[in-house]
């Protein structure tokens, strides 16, 4: 068997691990980091697909047991056009820690499905925005998990503007870049009860619970690693209701992160959060006795995951002279745009120089003419300067 096919073989038994035992929120699968995404958007035509393993473990301050909370996450990307990408993303399982399923976790949990319109180019070149259309959509039994990012049986929507800074505008994927995030999402949830526990399942959510998210990474890349460092957190606008909430306090994480390049076309992820804000718990509802005093966040999180480029399907038969070819193909309009700016900046260096002489020109003769009714030239001295200055150019 070749080194490529133990290759695959192994990304698949990875593959096929991460998306039934994994743990976490909504993972990236399109260009940027693990949370903070690129302004960047797949090429048209390009699928991806991203199963990441997300696992946080602690022994509770109440027992000898260990409470464990683990996530399973797929994620598949698509370019519609060069400008317009689609990202839809299964939670396939997640710890829930109670028994409305009979089981203590969901399988499967909610979806969420998001639209990115992105790389549009400042004149700078080095700068691309973009904006993400965000939604969540419930299909998990279980809802309000705690240790993990605020959630309600209900459909919830959001947007989030990207920004993104390439030292290498050309070849931005091979050196530096920092992307900025941020965010607004609306959970939807008036009226909607968090808790069927039989004490307070008359308490519902009176005020919309809403609240801003923002990141900020740095990536660096070089031929076969990519090494990133993120800090991303939260902050609720208006909380849902303590009285039967989880995950209702802000938080900020740094994500330490580094990726593998196996092949052109599959790449090894691994991740580390680590909480950096406050550890307190607002929520004054506690379903069981092993949870109780514990953060409704984790401290610290380990993220595992592999990311594969599935479409166009020539990508496996590429050599890498053909990769080159393809970038540079790819990059022809970018060449097209720089030449075409700087030739319009040189045309409006140009028309401003002829400006600034046209208006001296007419601030002398300006001054010429209220020296002479003023009575400060001479009569003779006009007619000589008259003499002297040549004809203008008929304007057509």
């Amino acid at each position: 068997m070749t080194v490529l096919w133990r290759a695959v073989l192994r990304g698949i038994c990875l593959l096929v691990w991460t998306a039934t035992v994994a743990s976490g929120s909504t993972i990236n699968g399109g260009p940027g980091l693990h949370y903070v995404n690129s302004a960047w958007t797949l090429n048209q035509g390009n699928l991806t697909l991203k199963a990441q393993s997300r696992f946080f473990g602690k022994v509770s301050p109440n027992s000898a047991v260990t409470i464990w909370d683990v996530q399973g996450a797929s994620s598949f990307n698509y370019g519609i056009t060069d400008h317009l990408e689609i990202q839809f993303t299964p939670i396939i399982y997640q710890d829930s820690h109670k028994g409305k399923s009979g089981k203590g976790y969901n399988l499967i949990d909610d979806l969420f499905l998001s639209l990115k319109l992105g790389s549009y180019r400042l004149k700078t070149n080095h700068l691309v925005y973009g904006l993400s259309l965000l939604s969540r959509i419930p299909a998990a039994k279980d809802h309000n998990v705690v240790f993990e990012p605020y959630s309600a049986d209900t459909f919830s929507w959001g947007f989030k503007a990207l920004g993104t800074y390439s030292r290498d505008p050309l070849y931005p994927e091979d050196n530096l870049n920092v992307h900025i995030n941020l965010g607004y999402y609306n959970h939807n949830d008036v009226g909607h009860k968090l808790s069927e526990h039989p004490d307070i399942d008359t308490v519902k959510v009176k005020k919309m619970s809403q609240e801003m998210f923002y990141g900020i990474g740095v990536s660096y890349s070089n031929a076969e690693f990519d090494f990133s460092l993120e800090l991303h957190g939260n902050y609720f606008i208006q909380k849902p209701p303590r009285e039967t909430a989880y995950s209702l306090e802000n938080y900020v994480y740094i994500t330490p992160g580094v990726s593998y390049r196996v092949t052109r076309w599959m790449t090894f992820n691994f991740g580390a959060d680590i909480r950096i804000s406050p550890d307190k718990d607002e929520s004054l509802y506690h379903f069981n006795r092993e949870v109780k005093g514990m953060s409704n966040y984790p401290t610290w999180r380990i993220n595992l995951g592999v990311k594969m480029q599935i479409l166009p399907t020539d990508v496996f038969r590429l050599t890498e002279k053909d990769i080159l070819i393809r970038k540079a193909e790819s990059r022809r309009k970018l060449f097209e745009q720089i030449i075409r700016e700087q030739h319009e900046t040189e045309s409006a260096e140009e028309e401003l120089e002829r400006i600034k002489n046209e208006r001296l020109k007419a601030e002398r003769e300006l001054e010429r003419l209220r020296r002479i009714l003023e009575g400060d030239i001479p009569p003779d001295e006009i007619e000589q300067q008259d003499e002297t200055e040549p004809e203008s150019e008929p304007t057509e």
